[in-house]
């Protein structure tokens, strides 16, 4: 597939998402990174988003629960190029019902190309990174071209 370039401003859009075993894991990394992600704007799928603004005082807009598709809305808004990073924290050790869901997320933040953290250590990485607080140009899926290519 043909690719372009996409432009992420200096004003991040983030998608926050945890399952339930790491909700409180996720929250620490917030309250440490409060300072940084205040200066972005947040997404949260529902119970997630809740914790962490009450928690916090973070504005977030939280989308519905994960099993009730709120890892459906957020993988439209990544697609829609609402969303320009994912940080999930997944428990790989418990199943959820909701299986197939975060792995159509996951994939769909890779065909997109943005980052994800999966973990402490990753997102650690990627909210020091320099281009946390700068434009930053990436390449995606030229996908005008596509649909051009698929009805001529």
């Amino acid at each position: 597939m043909k690719s372009t370039t996409r432009s992420v401003k200096k004003q991040k859009h983030i998608a926050l998402v945890a399952h339930d075993h790491c909700k409180s894991e996720l929250l620490r990394w917030v309250k440490e990174n409060k300072e940084m992600l205040a200066q972005h704007i947040l997404y949260a799928t529902g119970t997630t988003g809740n914790i962490i603004s009450k928690e916090t005082g973070l504005v977030i807009t939280s989308l519905m629960s994960g099993p009730m598709g709120g890892d459906q809305q957020l993988g439209s808004l990544i697609c829609e190029k609402k969303i320009d990073m994912l940080v999930f924290f997944w428990d790989p050790l418990s199943a959820v019902p909701h299986d197939p869901d975060v792995k159509a997320l996951l994939r769909i933040a890779a065909v997109w190309n943005i980052p994800v953290a999966i973990n402490r250590a990753s997102a650690r990485f990627m909210i020091s990174s320099p281009m946390m607080s700068e434009d930053v140009d990436t390449e995606i899926p030229d996908y005008e071209a596509y649909l051009a290519e698929r009805l001529h």
